[in-house]
């Protein structure tokens, strides 16, 4: 395999003697590593963690596979190696990567190796926000318009555990983040949708630029055999949609579009062609709350569509759906107050999003990781929508601030998100509502945002 790996064959016997490094003993990595050694590669897989907190080590070890924990040894990437597959979220700055990168060695992250090795067409969906609603969607679509699909990538399953097994009458339907999509050569989905892009995981991409070259990897090798589903309302999308080769589709719920979804009086409308319009769903019906979520339902009917679903099942999805857990997620009514838990919710859009979606008076809980941001646009939704802020983590001296320059009637700072509860619920009146919307990474005091989203669930019915 050359420097690029863009020509490497397809056929899963080409692995067979190959040299891979797999970094990172994550879900994905040792999914990878698996499936390769399984294909005849040898694989050895290094992890930072000490051994004894990698637990997958051993399992591994016992397929026969070199597993080097505690760190990267030097010589652990070397001229040998065919191949290096890098965990998404392992920075290009560290010293095993850039050790690769001087020696000319393909890095590529699981989502080339699971296109690669499966004869499945691929779904590919990505965006800063949205990605997992979206991706749900249009599995539940799929499924109940019977089109065989499973659902994998940033949510779920590794692709890698899900690939090779599946066959040319099945969907795979990928979120992919651009940690994933950075670290793809020939990766090309059948179906493509872009739903957005604003500045997000800066630390990670350092320039903005990357961000969203990462991120147009998943247009860049798309042919005109291929669809690419764009959101007409998003200029970077846009701009990525003007370069794309394959047939673009739009969608907007703020504008009319020629090919793609739209709004039009209250209905989500559907054009396959240009001047045919098929009504799918009123927006009024649709169980998910906020405009960003209907901005997700029109992303997935493009989406559904384009793999061949039927209407009547695709309203009767939208009509059901009741959202991801984690995300705008209803916990419980106590006191005439209502709680919800929005932990996805990892950057200030994000946050703004949710609370758009109430009416009512809010008391936001929020904070977490410091990234660096000032969250300064907040301010005047912060004015309009909030009755109370608690804020916590590291950013909490910089979020009240923005709440005490909106005039925010009470502004309080809590140790944790369980003490944030507590605080919360004195702040509330009744009708109000009370959410945990972070608007920041979690990594600060927990391990995901799955791991805040639960803490705050069991503390809310605590209460």
């Amino acid at each position: 395999m050359d420097g690029t790996l863009r020509d490497a064959p397809r056929d899963p016997t080409a692995w067979t003697g190959k040299r891979v490094l797999v970094l990172g003993l994550a879900k994905s990595g040792v999914a990878v590593a698996k499936l390769l050694h399984r294909l005849g590669a040898h694989v050895t897989v290094n992890d930072r963690k000490p051994r004894e907190e990698a637990p997958e080590a051993a399992v591994l070890e016992a397929l026969g596979i070199r597993v080097v924990c505690g760190g990267h040894p030097e010589g652990i990437v070397n001229d040998s190696l065919d191949l290096v597959v890098k965990n998404p979220g392992i920075p290009y700055r560290v010293v095993p990567v850039q050790a690769a990168i001087a020696l000319n060695l393909p890095i590529v992250t699981e989502v080339e190796i699971a296109y690669r090795l499966s004869k499945a067409p691929f779904v590919g969906i990505t965006g800063s926000n949205g990605k997992t609603t979206t991706t749900t969607l249009v599995g539940q679509m799929l499924a109940a318009g019977k089109v065989p699909n499973v659902v994998a990538g940033n949510i779920g399953r590794a692709l890698t555990d899900v690939a090779a097994s599946l066959d040319r009458s099945s969907w795979l339907v990928a979120e992919l983040s651009s940690f994933q999509l950075k670290g793809t050569v020939a990766f090309r989905p059948r179906v493509a949708a872009l739903l957005n892009i604003i500045p997000a995981h800066l630390d990670y991409h350092e320039t903005m630029d990357d961000y969203v070259q990462s991120k147009q990897k998943l247009l860049s090798n798309q042919t005109a055999d291929e669809i690419a589903i764009v959101n007409a309302d998003c200029a970077h999308s846009m701009r990525l949609a003007a370069e794309a080769k394959s047939r673009v589709w739009r969608f907007s719920r703020t504008q009319e579009v020629a090919v793609g979804t739209d709004v039009r009086d209250g209905w989500i409308c559907f054009h396959g062609k240009v001047g045919q319009t098929e009504q799918i769903v009123p927006v009024a019906e649709i169980a998910l709350i906020g405009q960003h979520n209907l901005e997700n339902a029109l992303a997935a009917v493009a989406i559904a569509k384009a793999c061949g679903v039927q209407t009547a099942a695709i309203a009767d999805v939208l009509r059901q759906f009741p959202g991801i857990e984690h995300r705008l997620e209803f916990v419980r009514e106590l006191d005439g107050v209502r709680y919800y838990n929005d932990s996805k919710a990892t950057n200030p859009v994000a946050l703004a999003r949710a609370l758009e979606s109430f009416t009512a008076p809010v008391v936001l809980i929020a904070g977490g990781l410091d990234r660096g941001i000032d969250f300064r646009e907040l301010v005047p939704l912060f004015k309009e929508r909030l009755h109370g802020l608690v804020v916590y983590g590291q950013v909490r001296d910089v979020l009240a601030q923005r709440g005490r320059e909106a005039g925010v009637p009470v502004v309080a700072a809590a140790a944790h998100l369980r003490d944030a509860v507590v605080k919360a619920r004195g702040m509330a009146r009744t009708s109000d509502v009370v959410l945990l919307s972070p608007a920041c990474a979690s990594w600060d005091q927990f391990a995901s945002f799955e791991e805040r989203g639960g803490i705050f669930k069991q503390a809310v019915h605590s209460l």
